[in-house]
């Protein structure tokens, strides 16, 4: 076999590699409708946390996983456990992106992508200065 015909049989394998690592771990942003169509599919779900529903967290219990409730950007209220520690100031939120599955009623969520609240007033800021927070914890 030609130098020639390795080579290209080696960068055929590495295309099929990216190709198929990147379609596996793909997740795409949906609402809690959409995810509870699907499963079995990975989604982030972008949404607020519901005004007065508990959040459940017990440290001394599992300091890994607490729950609580989130609307997704159409209005759609769910559960979500998340299977890590709360952050610090969580109630205090402006918007919560969940990367996760639907899972017997509830959004089980591994990661999230939290926009905390700017501590600057709009008013306070130079004109033509924009001011964007991207995933703080």
């Amino acid at each position: 076999m030609k130098k020639i015909h390795i080579l290209i049989l080696i960068v055929v394998v590495a295309a099929i590699g990216v190709v198929l690592s990147l379609s596996m771990n793909s997740s795409t942003y949906a609402s809690f409708e959409e995810a509870s169509q699907h499963p079995g599919r990975e989604y982030h779900v972008i949404g607020t946390l519901s005004p007065g529903r508990p959040i459940e967290y017990d440290a001394m219990k599992d300091a890994n996983s607490f729950t609580f409730y989130m609307l997704d950007n159409d209005s759609t209220e769910m559960k979500v456990k998340f299977s890590d520690t709360k952050p610090q100031d969580f109630e205090k939120l402006d918007q919560i992106v969940v990367i996760g599955k639907m899972k017997d009623g509830y959004f089980a969520a591994h990661k999230m992508n939290l926009k905390c609240p700017s501590k600057y007033n709009s008013d306070d800021m130079p004109e033509g200065y924009e001011h964007t927070i991207i995933g703080g914890q």
